[in-house]
């Protein structure tokens, strides 16, 4: 009688807790010898030989090589394997869509940079249809050796909820006006400024910390929040959404929806520049970049308006740490990670708020995509091994 085949769900089932223990190790950690696992999760030489057999079988690790250990012995080297599959990261973001692919132990398999047509405030047309190219061009070159796509993440420029009532408030369904999800593979969403703060925890600045909070200030701000290690959603997707925040305010000012994100994002930077611009100051800088180039050259009407931009953005940091006291602040974003501002964002807030260490981003423009791939791979080793 012929013996049925197992199928991958059945095998996985059959893992043991400590080949379990040994695949997580290989996801959190990377590639790592059998001396290194056996002494990180205290397996004995037996049960090690026996988790790493039944990981190998199903082709969840591979060996990589071997390295030469302190008493002449050569021990040999893991890695999670192909069997153990890939994810697919996309930041779905106002100017860019960046998309990466990687395998599971985040090695990187293929990425891209797609420029928008024109800066995208709302996530509509133009981002889903981009984003639905970009995952057809992705699977078009998917290879053999890359194993089964596990899940797919996409980082986007608006809130992000469960719950099918309040979908339409969020403006997240506009994702899927020309982008449909491939079938079968897990779909991931979360907001873009939460993806870059869980980067930040994970391999940034704020690697390891409990209590921070991710600022990004570019087309958009927005803030990511974490506090005691957990990222701060709110009740409806909408915590750190400091683009809200009642602007302006004053006597016989009437605050605006949206208006200190209209007030400080890069397109009003840019609109105040031009309007300040000194005549006998040469032409003025067509971007934010060029802006900050003629900034770090020492060019004294640019430094003017990156200063005044940089107290501005003091003043969104220092009511920040008034309501959250993170005690470290990261900046990011296109603008918010200049190095030419950071002094002055330091000085206001100094004046205006708590003690609070204030950081420029370590990942730049990659951290929303490096976010929404530990995302998506850390949902696909929770499906291959539990939690």
């Amino acid at each position: 009688m012929k013996q049925k085949q197992l199928s991958e769900a059945d095998i996985r089932a059959a893992f043991t807790s400590s080949a379990r223990s040994v695949f997580r190790t290989l996801f959190q950690s990377g590639p790592a010898t059998r001396p290194q696992l056996g002494s990180t999760l205290g397996l004995s030489r037996p049960t090690l030989s026996s988790s790493i057999a039944e990981l190998f079988a199903a082709g969840y690790v591979e060996k990589i090589g071997e390295v030469q250990g302190p008493l002449g012995r050569k021990a040999a080297m893991y890695r999670l394997g192909a069997g153990a599959g890939h994810v697919i990261a996309i930041d779905a973001g106002s100017t860019h869509v960046r998309t990466r692919v990687t395998t599971l132990d985040r090695r990187l398999l293929h990425h891209r940079v797609y420029r928008l047509s024109s800066n995208q405030r709302h996530l509509g047309a133009e981002i889903s249809q981009a984003v639905a190219e970009e995952v057809e061009a992705t699977l078009a070159l998917t290879e053999p050796g890359w194993g089964k796509l596990r899940a797919l993440g996409i980082a986007l420029p608006s809130r992000v909820v469960a719950d099918n009532a309040a979908r339409a408030a969020t403006g997240q369904e506009n994702l899927f006006s020309h982008f449909t999800p491939p079938d079968g593979v897990p779909l991931l969403l979360e907001n873009n400024v939460n993806c870059a703060a869980l980067a930040e925890q994970s391999h940034g600045v704020a690697q390891g910390l409990n209590d921070f909070a991710y600022i990004q200030i570019g087309l958009k701000i927005g803030m990511g929040l974490v506090l005691g290690g957990r990222l701060i959603r709110g009740r409806s997707g909408a915590a750190g959404e400091i683009g809200h925040l009642p602007f302006p305010w004053g006597p016989g000012l009437r605050p605006q929806n949206a208006g200190l994100e209209d007030y400080v994002g890069a397109e009003a930077l840019m609109q105040r520049t031009r309007a300040a611009w000194p005549q006998d100051a040469g032409a003025a800088p067509a971007d934010t970049a060029a802006l900050f180039a003629l900034a770090g050259e020492g060019h004294a009407a640019a430094l003017a308006q990156v200063k005044r931009h940089a107290e501005d953005i003091g003043a969104i940091v220092s009511a920040c740490v008034g309501v959250v006291d993170p005690g470290i602040v990261v900046l990011g974003g296109g603008i918010g990670d200049n190095a030419i501002m950071l002094p002055y964002v330091r000085e206001t807030v100094d004046r205006l708020s708590y003690p609070t260490e204030i950081h420029a981003s370590s990942l730049g423009a990659d951290a929303t995509v490096l976010g929404i791939e530990k995302i998506a791979a850390d949902h696909a080793c929770e499906l291959l091994v539990g939690k």
